[in-house]
């Protein structure tokens, strides 16, 4: 699990530094990628900003950030600048495991003056914070990076952090989808390949003993989850 951990941290500061310099990591994708079936279905879904969008309005309405809350983001990426989480009144807290993204992101909350709690380069598995201590949390786009033992440690941390009746959204691949066998061919492609190996159900099973299911819906390759804490 370290050294999947280390190569998805090295993909992602790779990315970052080809963005300081006007690359975009998505384009330029190689023939086995560009000639597969599915790739219409990718640029439709790039088109129509239906890649698991971590700033669609229904995550927003779900966890009604307001100010005194605690937002914790984990696997942030670059949901601060991008996703309209600067925004909210509610105070952020960003883990990522890519040291670049969380540089990029400290340079942007300096420049731009914003407000937050903290920023900590590491894995969602093990972070620093009390238990019990955030209002609302999120997960997008970071599981399907790793396997089940992985899965299980980062719900289990995630539930340690969040206040009783905390409201969490997350989400996982829709395996055997066209939409998401074409999105992790390009994510192998970059060096960080989805190794996610759990059944939808056996997933839901996984959640039962920290969070209740409100609802779930399908995002492009992914599906939401949007839960409560049941402590």
């Amino acid at each position: 699990m370290k050294m999947h951990l280390e190569l998805v941290a090295q993909s992602y500061d790779k990315g970052i530094d080809l963005g300081r310099k006007g690359i975009d990591s998505y384009q330029s994708l190689p023939p086995h990628i560009t000639n597969d079936p599915n790739y219409p279905l990718y640029l439709k879904m790039r088109m129509d900003e239906t890649l698991s969008d971590s700033g669609q309005k229904e995550i927003v309405e779900y966890l009604s950030p307001k100010k005194g809350m605690n937002f914790i983001d984990l696997g942030c990426c670059l949901n601060l600048m991008f996703r309209g989480y600067n925004e909210w009144t509610s105070t952020y807290y960003g883990v990522d495991i890519s040291e670049k993204t969380i540089e990029l992101l400290q340079e942007f909350v300096h420049n731009n003056n914003v407000t937050i709690g903290s920023l900590y380069c590491g894995s969602m598995h093990e972070t620093p914070y009390a238990e019990s201590f955030f209002d609302i949390g999120a997960c997008i786009g970071s599981l399907e990076y790793f396997e089940k033992d992985f899965v299980a440690q980062a719900i289990a941390e995630a539930y340690r952090i969040m206040k009783p009746d905390g409201k969490y959204i997350l989400d996982i691949p829709d395996v055997g989808s066209p939409e998401f066998q074409i999105t992790a061919l390009i994510e192998e492609h970059l060096g960080r390949a989805d190794r996610y190996n759990i059944s939808n159900n056996e997933f839901e099973t996984m959640l039962m003993p920290y969070f209740k299911v409100v609802k779930k819906a399908k995002m492009g390759p992914m599906i939401q989850y949007f839960l409560i804490c049941t402590k």
